[in-house]
């Protein structure tokens, strides 16, 4: 497939704190992408410098085949970006700050759509405008001008679940259409839920580049039975590690796929079953004992 986000070896440092230390990875026309890490990883250092906000300090990102700092101008018409942060005017309506850019980039086919989409009040003042709803105008203005590339630094802050299901489903029709998506987020099940492939950063290096589809992301299952005497070593086996074991409760660790441990279950008399997604300083310690 085309290649529509390339970076190259991509290092960022500020003094003796490397926040971006190497980092190499591609994205293609189409595909949905994850960058996956927790807070100080070098999330939004990198989508910094893929937006040429920051110079880095080696390496090198081209999107859609431009170079991101000899073609930036260039770029800001292809690319819609939303920042992890809003800043606007306060005193401006939504109203004024989509016409502001309508001014800038052009007027958009698809804003009325977009309003509806999301019911947002273009007549609202940004101040008076609820965090769920400033995120709007966020995805709003990086929507309406039929970008090409989307790079989204935490999308889906403040927003509530039908809200996030919408936004969900429009980036999955985006990339059908043949939009390329750039997401960083630190909600480990969104990811899953709609990206193709994740990267995963920690500590400004890349632990792992690979297709939902293939990794095996982990899970914890708290398994209550109806009566003592369940032996634990039933549910050995190379995917599953034992946590705990008392009288009544069984605590699993699943990698993969779960079906193996569900066939065991489904054959002794379990009162209840808890999944629990584990959290992402586990999964990063997987991958770093790979």
């Amino acid at each position: 497939m085309e290649t529509a986000i390339k970076v190259n070896n991509l290092k960022k440092h500020f003094g003796t704190t490397k926040a971006v230390d190497g980092i190499s990875f591609e994205v293609s026309r189409g595909e949905i992408f994850g960058f996956l890490g927790p807070n100080g990883a070098g999330k939004t250092t990198t989508i910094r410098a893929m937006m040429d906000f920051i110079r880095p300090t080696s390496g090198k990102i081209s999107i859609l085949g431009k170079d991101v700092q000899q073609d930036s101008v260039y770029l800001k018409t292809k690319i819609g970006y939303l920042s992890d942060t809003a800043r606007f005017y306060d005193h401006w309506t939504a109203g004024q700050h989509l016409n502001f850019q309508q001014s800038l980039r052009g007027r958009s086919k698809t804003l009325d759509d977009l309003l509806k989409k999301f019911g947002l009040n273009r007549k609202l003042r940004f101040s008076s405008l609820s965090s769920g709803n400033k995120r709007k105008l966020s995805i709003i203005l990086a929507l309406m001008n039929a970008p090409e590339v989307l790079i989204l630094d935490e999308p889906t802050t403040a927003l509530d679940p039908l809200l996030q299901n919408a936004f969900h489903q429009y980036l999955e029709d985006f990339a059908k259409e043949g939009g390329t998506v750039f997401m960083s987020s630190h909600n480990l099940s969104e990811v899953e839920k709609i990206c193709d492939r994740v990267g995963i950063i920690k500590d400004g290096k890349m632990v792992a580049v690979e297709k939902i589809s293939e990794m095996k992301l982990m899970k914890m299952y708290d398994v209550r039975f109806h009566a003592v005497g369940v032996n634990p070593k039933l549910f050995e086996d190379k995917n599953t590690e034992l946590v705990d074991h008392t009288d009544f409760l069984t605590v699993l660790k699943v990698r993969g796929d779960i079906n193996p441990m569900i066939e065991k279950l489904s054959k002794l008399k379990v009162k209840d079953l808890e999944i629990v997604h584990v959290s992402l300083e586990d999964i990063f310690m997987e991958f770093y004992q790979k």
